[in-house]
């Protein structure tokens, strides 16, 4: 669905890479800012048997109750096929649980356990120190102006009510 608002710009009006560049380019910068966030928990997660897909499921199911699978795979940003291998692994590891949805039998939820809880509070440590090191000389206003602009560019591209 594209934006009514917004008349399309034709494709030979439109900046080069090459013109942007790549320091100034969003998604790399956006790409490089999150390889960098996962590269700096990698060592933690793999002491607690963790990947990025296992920690990003985890993290999502200790702020949200029971969510879908099909919820679950958009707020954690991974791929279905791989959250679903991530939570066969979590569940044999006892960190979550499946229990049918209550209105609809075919639909899964999604359940942090105890053990899980106690796995992501052991990493979560890491992972806030991680997230204050990227703002580290960014003031509470510019932060505050940068988050709604991420949110607002959620907004604009997302494809999920969530």
């Amino acid at each position: 669905m594209t934006d009514q608002s917004a008349p399309a710009t034709p494709p030979q009006s439109l900046p080069r890479l090459g013109e942007i560049g790549l320091s100034n380019y969003v998604p790399y910068l956006m790409n490089r800012i999150m390889g960098r966030y996962n590269a700096s928990l990698r060592e933690e997660m793999a002491a607690l048997g963790l990947t990025t897909p296992k920690m990003r499921t985890l993290a999502v199911l200790s702020v949200i109750e029971g969510p879908l699978i099909r919820e679950l795979a958009v707020y954690s940003v991974v791929e279905q096929s791989t959250l679903s291998r991530a939570l066969d692994q979590l569940a044999a590891e006892g960190l979550i649980r499946r229990e049918a949805d209550a209105s609809d039998s075919r639909a899964t939820r999604i359940f942090i356990t105890a053990a899980g809880r106690a796995a992501f509070e052991i990493l979560w440590p890491k992972m806030a120190e991680a997230h204050a090191r990227m703002f580290r000389g960014i003031s509470t206003e510019e932060r505050r102006v940068f988050v709604g602009t991420l949110q607002k560019m959620l907004s604009n591209i997302r494809k999920h009510e969530i």
